[in-house]
């Protein structure tokens, strides 16, 4: 679920999405896309409520939004989603100035994914695209883009080694990630503020380079080891995790400075 294909960005808000290929239907999270068009500070609160007040809309999503899986504190878990159709209708029920660029914005997506699946390469042209619309620098939108390379390969071998569920894919990512950091996924987003964000989309360099060897080092290590399942696959995150993590100490000692930080690109709250 790292894959930036999860995650869709409108006016700088990040909403988690799942895209159904049998259907060739995106469902997106319901709680995301009220935080984008209302800026609440507790979307999911905002949600209930909107659903008490509004007994139509209620009984609407009760009996046409499924559940689906989707990364939620670095565990994939059950989130209420919705199609197109779900979601104009939701927007009915909020009173938000956004509501027409969001059908709109919500229109191009859908078209973009089918583009997609003719010619894979769009998705890291379009990603690129989001992360200058975010402000991101060319030297941090590279790094970013060679990590998720060497993720991609990473999770290729995985597949390919056995591992096939989402839950699975969390928790081998996590023991790397636990590993080299000191911090676990969910620790880490804590520390820099984070809820629905992608972790990797608001790590400096350093966070990003490290993260990177670690992936590196557990896949090569995983193929020379001939690597099967999740067990021999978490060994392997470990001793990949090691390596990074002791050239993160080494670093750390000789500037003195911390590789993991509280820094993130999110945009400083509005003060009341």
């Amino acid at each position: 679920m790292e894959n930036d294909k999860t995650l869709a960005v409108f006016e700088n808000k990040q909403i988690r999405r799942y895209f159904d290929n049998e259907k060739e239907i995106w469902y997106f999270s319901l709680v995301d896309i009220v935080e984008a068009l209302t800026e609440s500070s507790n979307p999911t609160d905002y949600l209930k409520k909107l659903r008490k007040r509004d007994i139509e809309l209620n009984t609407y999503i009760g009996t046409n939004c499924p559940q689906v899986a989707m990364l939620s504190n670095g565990k994939n878990r059950k989130i209420l989603a919705g199609n197109a159709q779900h979601i104009f209708r939701l927007i009915q029920s909020i009173p938000s100035p956004k509501a027409e660029p969001f059908k709109q914005w919500l229109a191009k997506v859908g078209y973009e994914r089918l583009q997609e699946i003719q010619d894979p390469s769009l998705s890291m042209d379009r990603a690129r695209e989001n992360w200058q619309k975010m402000g991101r620098s060319e030297k941090w939108i590279q790094q970013r883009m060679t990590g998720q390379e060497t993720r991609n390969k990473l999770t290729d071998y995985w597949k390919e080694s056995g591992v096939t569920k989402q839950d699975e894919f969390a928790f081998l990512t996590n023991i790397i990630h636990q590993e080299w950091s000191g911090l676990s996924v969910k620790k880490h987003k804590e520390i820099k503020g984070l809820k629905s964000q992608n972790l990797r989309d608001h790590m400096n360099e350093a966070e990003l380079l490290f993260t990177a060897l670690a992936e590196l080092s557990t896949r090569q290590i995983a193929e020379v080891e001939e690597a099967k399942g999740v067990t021999d696959n978490a060994k392997a995150g470990k001793k990949g995790g090691a390596i990074a993590k002791n050239a993160r100490k080494e670093l750390e000692a000789k500037t003195g400075k911390s590789v993991v930080t509280s820094e993130n690109f999110l945009k400083p709250k509005k003060k009341k």
